[in-house]
This record gives C-alpha cells, sequence and structure tokens, in this order.
C-alpha cells in the first residue's frame, strides 16, 4: 500500500524526545526515510529513523552539519530544535541570548538555505518551523525567545514568497501548551492544572496533535496553504 510520504527524505531536527519525536515518528509512518538530530553522541529518534549528532549552539558544528544536509537531497525540512531562557529583560545575558538566536534562529536559516537549491531543482519541497505561541503573543521574561520566534515567522513569509513559483511551500507552526516530558519537569502537575484551565480546550495538548499537523503541511495534500504561522494551542490565543 502506498503511502503519502513513500519515496521523500524527511529532516527533523532535535527529533529524540517531545513533539520532534512525535513529528519524527508520523512521518515514518507516513512512509518518509526520517534523519533526526540531537546534541548527545549516540541518541536515537523513534525507530526506523536515522540519527545524526548536531550541537546547534556550536557555530561551526551547525556549519558543517548543514553543509552535510545539503547533500542529503532533503525533501521535508522540520527545523524543530530549539532552546529557551526566560529572565527579566533586563537580567537577558547578551551571551544567553545570542545562543538563543543561534540555536532557534541561524539554524532555521542555515538548514533552509542549505537544502532548498535541491528543492528547487526537483520542484517540490515542504519547510515547516516549529515556532510557538509565543511567535504572535508574549509575555513578561520571554524577551530572547520571543526575538527568536517572531524573527522566524517573518523569515519564512519572505522565504515562501521567495519559494512559491519553485514547487516548495514554507510555514511555521506554533504549538501553545503541550504535554511533554520536559513540560512536566519544568513545570510540575499543580502548575500544569492552573495553565490547562486558561486554555479554551481545558488541557494540555499532546505531542501527536502537532505531528499530525506537520505531516499534512508536508504531504501531497497540501497544494495551497505558504507563508503561514498555524497557531496550535487550544484556543488560547483567542481568548
Amino acid at each position: 500500500m502506498t503511502r503519502l510520504l513513500d519515496g521523500k527524505l524527511a529532516l527533523v531536527t532535535g527529533g529524540t524526545r517531545g513533539i520532534g519525536h512525535a513529528i519524527a515518528a508520523r512521518l515514518l509512518a507516513e512512509g518518509a526515510r526520517v534523519v533526526v538530530t540531537g546534541t548527545r553522541e549516540g541518541g536515537r529518534g523513534p525507530e526506523g529513523s536515522e540519527y545524526r549528532t548536531a550541537d546547534f549552539a556550536q557555530p561551526c558544528a551547525l556549519r558543517a552539519f548543514a553543509d552535510d544536509a545539503a547533500a542529503l537531497g532533503v525533501d521535508i525540512l522540520v527545523n524543530n530544535a530549539g532552546i529557551n531562557k526566560i529572565a527579566p529583560f533586563a537580567e537577558i545575558d547578551p551571551a544567553d541570548f545570542l545562543k538563543i538566536q543561534q540555536v532557534n534562529v541561524t539554524a532555521p536559516f542555515l538548514l533552509a538555505r542549505a537544502v532548498l537549491p535541491g528543492m528547487v531543482a526537483r520542484g517540490w519541497g515542504r519547510i515547516i518551523t516549529i515556532a510557538s505561541i509565543w511567535s504572535v503573543i508574549s509575555k513578561a521574561r520571554r524577551g530572547a525567545y520571543s526575538a527568536a520566534k517572531f524573527a522566524v515567522d517573518g523569515m519564512t513569509a519572505a522565504l515562501a514568497a521567495e519559494v512559491a513559483s519553485s514547487g516548495v511551500l514554507a510555514n511555521c507552526v506554533s504549538p501553545g501548551f503541550i504535554d511533554t516530558e520536559l513540560t512536566r519537569t519544568v513545570l510540575g502537575e499543580a502548575a500544569m492544572q492552573d495553565l490547562a484551565a486558561q486554555v479554551p480546550l481545558g488541557r494540555f495538548g499532546r505531542p501527536e496533535e502537532v505531528a499530525a499537523l506537520v505531516a499534512w503541511l508536508a504531504g501531497p495534500e497540501n497544494t495551497y496553504l505558504s507563508g503561514q504561522n498555524i497557531v496550535i494551542d487550544g484556543g488560547f490565543t483567542r481568548v
């Protein structure tokens, strides 16, 4: 039985856990060959994926990986890897600010630039960057993170406009509060219940729900949606 992504190669950055892991697993289930990245030697993504070590916080490592990605023949790029550090604006360490931009903005830029020529040559490609609700709204102590996520939204819009006629579609997906192992570790059960009460659907999202959206955007059924920042947050940013 033919699957929607048979014959496609997907690169999912940060694919060892949480949303990235779920996206990689869904693309595998749709028939894609999937390469995932992580920062640890000997890491792994979902069963059936191929793992590459790449620490995007290190400029030399990022550039080397981008060079490698250019030769892979990537059809679907999912820029999922990201980092965050919360701090009052006046106390943001400039080194932390630059590191967050390096991983969250420069890495998607360099990887998209690396894989784009191949996509254009083949007349088909999908570039999906995982942003955040903090790319459309913000709050205190999110100065560095929102700077990065607003940036990838703008970058994606410009990219989409430039490559639309080449058969390449580019979009952002912006998750709200998602129930992952990291979320539970950072917030704890009580804080999660408090936040869930603020979401119209009354709960956190699941990584698989984000993955389903990404899989549709990455697949052949998406023929006209590009240049968008699609928020998947249970209605949180609309109330």
